[in-house]
């Protein structure tokens, strides 16, 4: 996959009024997301069908609040 100079994920756009965009590092099992609101945060123990359903929920960040959120742990990115 891809990765930005900061060793995260390339991150896509998504329709979504809360979420801007996310990142998958599947090596990992790291989900990024940046949040509409403001703060980048990274998701560990992700799997990849978590993250395909993630990005076929109907709504994104219903989805972030109600299964990612609760299920694994999360640091903030913002310094």
């Amino acid at each position: 996959m891809p990765r930005e100079r900061d060793g995260l994920p390339v991150m896509q756009r998504v329709e979504s009024s809360s979420i801007r965009a996310v990142g998958y590092d599947d090596e990992h099992a790291r989900l990024v997301i940046d949040f509409a609101g403001g703060g980048r945060y990274v998701y560990y123990g992700v799997p990849a069908s978590a993250y395909r359903e993630l990005l076929a929920a109907e709504s994104i960040g219903r989805h972030v609040n109600t299964v990612i959120k609760p299920r694994y742990p999360a640091e903030s990115l913002d310094s």
